[in-house]
């Protein structure tokens, strides 16, 4: 099978995963030519188990991104272990410092069968799970963000008066741009101004119980120093802390 014939099947196929995984996703195919966007994708890779092992032995020939509203990202790459299929894996967001990555386990990704439908299962259940926990705590890191679950918004009080947050997943995304919130595409962190006080209380007590008609919760975080304007959403545990691991470099 020549290089026309891989590339298409690996964009036929990444078309139909894009369009099976929940939220909105489009997808972008890396054909062999595309050689400075492949060398920046393999630095990219957020892996340190099968994918970072195939990339070892076999360099990235072509790729496949699936890009979902948010800003977040997966890679489609083909196998060479001898199984038809392909691999998934996440990819660190350009914006984020590499400091932005210690302490967070890396969302490595999984081999799929060549049955898109039954990928898409597999990628939703576990990689995208991990992968959003994993860009929730590396924004945290990097911009002062508590990080969110899939159950739960944290929204954080920031020095300018703003209140910013990380949500896992474009669902609760929506809810926030529709009460203001607007998404820094570098980082995909989301901020309502503080330059209005009285609306910024009113958008905050008003995305409450629209995530919790969703299933999701929401906690605000603020300096000791500061009280929430207008507003005070009872108090939640925390997120459960992340295990330490000893600092790697991601995988170029």
């Amino acid at each position: 099978m020549d290089d026309h014939d891989t590339s298409e099947r690996l964009a036929s196929y990444a078309d139909l995963l894009a369009g099976e995984l929940p939220g909105a996703w489009t997808s972008t195919c890396h054909p062999p030519e595309d050689k400075d966007d492949l060398a920046e994708l393999t630095d990219r890779i957020w892996d340190l188990d099968v994918v970072a092992g195939s990339l070892a032995t076999h360099p990235l020939r072509q790729a496949a991104v699936l890009t979902r509203t948010d800003g977040a990202q997966l890679a489609v790459l083909d196998r060479y272990d001898g199984h038809d299929g392909f691999l998934v894996a996440a990819l660190a967001p350009r914006a984020l410092p590499d400091e932005a990555y210690r302490a967070v386990r890396e969302p490595d990704g999984i081999a799929v069968t060549d049955d898109p439908f039954l990928s898409a299962e597999q990628v939703a259940s576990d990689l995208l799970v991990r992968y959003d926990t994993a860009l929730a705590q590396a924004r945290h890191t990097a911009g002062g963000v508590h990080p969110s679950r899939a159950d739960r918004v944290v929204m954080t009080w920031q020095p300018d008066g703003s209140v910013a947050t990380a949500p896992v997943g474009d669902t609760a995304g929506a809810v926030l741009v529709a009460n203001g919130f607007v998404q820094d595409q570098q980082t995909g962190i989301y901020r309502l101004s503080g330059d209005d006080t009285a609306a910024q209380a009113r958008a905050v007590r008003e995305i409450g119980p629209q995530l919790d008609a969703l299933g999701i919760g929401i906690s605000l975080r603020h300096p000791a120093t500061r009280t929430a304007p207008g507003t005070a959403p009872a108090a939640t545990p925390p997120a459960p802390a992340v295990t330490p691991r000893t600092p790697v470099t991601r995988v170029r």
